[in-house]
C-alpha cells in the first residue's frame, strides 16, 4: 500500500470511528455542544464548510447580491448593519459572544452591528485590515463554531414543537428522534438548521409557507429509511421555496447547489 493510500485509509477507519461515536453518545441523549470532542466539532465544522462556503478561506465571509446582510463563517452566521433587518435571524454577533466564552479572543469591533453598510462597501474592503482579520478568526475556529451551530440545534426541538400544531407534534418529534439516532443524523439535523432554519419564524415565509427544519420533519414520513426519507422532504421543502419566491431573487439558481447539499446528509 502507497504512503498516500494508507493515509487516505487511516483517515476513513478516524472518520467512520468519529461518527460511530456521535452515534452512540446521541442514542444515549447525552450529546451536547458541550461534549463534541474537538476531532468530532472539527469533522462536523469541516463538513459544514465545504457545504457552505466550498471549504474556501474566501468563502468564509461573503455578502449574496440582493441582500443586506453579510454571511460569515462555515454556516454563513447572519450580521446586519445598523439600522438593518430583514426576515432571518441574526446570528453573527452571538457567534461572536460564543467564541469569547470558548476563550477565543474576539475584536471588540466584531460585536456590534456590521462594520459595513453595504454590499458594495463590504466588497470594496475585500482587502482590509479588518476583512484580513475576520478572515483569519473565522479560518482559525472551525471546531468553535461546530459547537455554536450544536447549541442551536440543542434548541430547536423545543421550539418546534411549541410552533408546530398540537395535532402533528407527536410526528415532528419522532421523525426528529429517528434522524438523530442515524450515524450521520446529527450532522444533517445540525446542518440543516443553520442552513435554512429552525421553520418557527412568521417572518421566513414565502406566500405562508415555511422550509425550515420544521416544516422538513412535517413532511417527511415516519417509517422507513430516515436520512433518506430526510432529504428528499428537505428537497421538497427548498423547491417548494424556490416556486413561491419573488421572481427577482431568482431563487431557482441556488436549487443546484442546495440539493448537493442534502446529498452530503446520506453519505
Amino acid at each position: 500500500m502507497s504512503h498516500f493510500s494508507f493515509r487516505a485509509f487511516r483517515f476513513l477507519q478516524l472518520s467512520r470511528r468519529l461518527w460511530i461515536g456521535l452515534f452512540l453518545l446521541f442514542s444515549a441523549g447525552l450529546l451536547r455542544a458541550a461534549a463534541l470532542t474537538d476531532s468530532q466539532a472539527l469533522e462536523i465544522g469541516q463538513r459544514i464548510w465545504k457545504n457552505e462556503c466550498g471549504g474556501t478561506v474566501a468563502g468564509l465571509t461573503s455578502w449574496n447580491s440582493g441582500e443586506d446582510f453579510a454571511s460569515l463563517g462555515i454556516g454563513h452566521f447572519i450580521w446586519y448593519p445598523e439600522g438593518k433587518r430583514g426576515p432571518y435571524e441574526e446570528s453573527f454577533p452571538r457567534l461572536a459572544a460564543s467564541l469569547a466564552k470558548q476563550g477565543v479572543k474576539v475584536p471588540g469591533w466584531m460585536g456590534g452591528p456590521c462594520v459595513w453598510t453595504t454590499r458594495r462597501e463590504f466588497q470594496a474592503a475585500k482587502d482590509s485590515s479588518r476583512m484580513r482579520e475576520l478572515r483569519k478568526l473565522l479560518a482559525n475556529t472551525i471546531p468553535q463554531q461546530a459547537r455554536f451551530a450544536a447549541q442551536r440545534l440543542e434548541g430547536a426541538l423545543p421550539k418546534m414543537l411549541a410552533a408546530a400544531p398540537a395535532s402533528g407534534r407527536d410526528r415532528v418529534k419522532k421523525n426528529f428522534q429517528r434522524v438523530a439516532a442515524q450515524a450521520l443524523g446529527y450532522y444533517a439535523l445540525m446542518d440543516y438548521v443553520n442552513f435554512k432554519g429552525e421553520g418557527v419564524s412568521p417572518s421566513e415565509r414565502y406566500r405562508g409557507q415555511g422550509w425550515g427544519l420544521l416544516q422538513v420533519l412535517e413532511t417527511m414520513p415516519t417509517t422507513g429509511p430516515a436520512l433518506p426519507a430526510f432529504a428528499r422532504a428537505a428537497d421538497q421543502m427548498l423547491t417548494r421555496r424556490v416556486k413561491n419566491s419573488p421572481s427577482d431573487r431568482n431563487e431557482a439558481q441556488w436549487l443546484p447547489g442546495w440539493r448537493n447539499r442534502l446529498a452530503t446528509y446520506t453519505r
